[in-house]
């Protein structure tokens, strides 16, 4: 990745980060119909394979050197898109090295633990991605906007506060920094959907018999809550945008566009960790071309006794 590569992504996505400590009014700050101007639709597809392959060569990276993790929170509210941009973004690399997680309404055993331990169980490995759809942020915004979820958490009376939002944020800022601490990065997508843009892809999922499956009553009602989830997600923009996990904010209304942003966003992560391939010792590497010796004296007779040997030089002429 050459610096001008890197620069240019930086700069692409820079609009779309929370600044830490900024206070977010999501309404006024983020508009759900933005995209750079200099960027078309029919340009989209070929900028989004490009994401694609930078993405699968950075995991590959990652999985080798084994001492970095990355975790995607992904929120939204329904209809956002975060299947589909789960979909397109990974679909180019290693499904070994990618884990999704869906947090539903959680078990009684999960509400016999506090209320991160669920995540915690879920979190990534070394080397891998992790992807969280919906996350621990669900827990302060579900649970902010149907309070009765929060009585479901057997909390004791003096950690249902006033603050307990506010304590929340402080919490879940500090989880996260013990993340980063020890080597695994968060990254944190909001994508932001307009109400209007909502409502036409619930009629979509009616209107489309090959999408009525997708289409849930439920979802309706809670689109009645719209307004209390809006100060629900600016509020926890706010309070849980860090210097070491900070939240972006992807315009939704254009499928197109929020993918090219995620899969840019999770570049730029991996550019700042920089995994490389592990390098051997050199008497591991004198074990190899010991062992190079004998499989080219099996080669059979007419064959070429490294084949691949050929195809490297080749590639570096080219090159």
């Amino acid at each position: 990745m050459n610096e001008v590569t890197a620069k240019r992504i930086a700069e692409f996505i820079a609009p779309l980060r929370v600044r830490p400590g900024a206070k977010v009014k999501l309404g006024k700050d983020f508009d759900p119909r933005y995209k750079a101007d200099f960027l078309k639709k029919k340009d989209g597809r070929e900028l989004l394979r490009t994401g694609i392959s930078l993405l699968a060569e950075y995991q590959r990276r990652l999985a080798a050197q084994n001492s970095h993790g990355v975790l995607m929170c992904l929120q939204a509210l329904d209809a956002g898109g975060k299947d589909g941009t789960i979909r397109h973004v990974m679909s180019g690399v290693n499904p070994q090295g990618v884990q999704v997680h869906n947090f539903k309404v959680p078990s009684t055993e999960e509400l016999d633990h506090d209320y991160l331990w669920r995540y915690a169980c879920r979190l990534p490995e070394r080397g891998e991605i992790g992807i969280f759809n919906r996350s621990h942020y669900e827990e302060v915004l579900v649970v902010r906007v149907h309070p009765e979820h929060l009585v479901r958490q057997k909390l004791p009376p003096e950690a249902k506060g006033k603050d307990v939002w506010e304590r929340r944020y402080r919490e879940i800022n500090d989880w996260e920094r013990y993340l980063t601490d020890n080597g695994f990065h968060v990254v944190k997508l909001f994508l932001n959907l307009s109400k209007e843009e909502q409502r036409i892809r619930f009629l979509k999922r009616i209107d489309v018999p090959d999408r009525n499956w997708k289409f849930s009553a439920a979802d309706v009602r809670e689109r009645e809550y719209w307004d209390d989830y809006q100060v629900a997600f600016s509020e926890m923009l706010s309070g849980t945008s860090t210097s070491w996990a900070p939240w972006y904010v992807i315009p939704a209304d254009r499928k197109w566009f929020a993918r090219i942003c995620a899969a840019a966003i999770m570049v730029h992560t991996l550019i700042d960790i920089d995994p490389q391939y592990p390098t051997v010792s050199a008497e591991a590497r004198a074990d190899l071309l010991d062992v190079r010796k004998r499989l080219e004296k099996e080669a059979p007779k007419g064959a070429a006794a490294d084949p691949y040997e050929k195809k490297i030089a080749a590639h570096k002429r080219a090159g």
